[in-house]
């Protein structure tokens, strides 16, 4: 419920305060973190590493 309640309290601020332009940086930054974190320990990592 934590996870959820922090999404729309977020949605609700950018929408409010006219800052949706800030939702596409955010979404690419937890994809490339989630990547990052995901491939840490795996056989994939210096395939990931060669792309940064």
């Amino acid at each position: 419920m934590g996870k959820s309640r922090f999404i729309s309290e977020f949605w609700q601020f950018l929408r409010i305060r006219k800052k949706l332009w800030l939702a596409p940086i955010v979404i690419v930054l937890v994809l490339l973190s989630l990547v990052i974190v995901l491939t840490q320990g795996s056989a994939l990592a210096p395939f990931i590493y060669a792309l940064f």
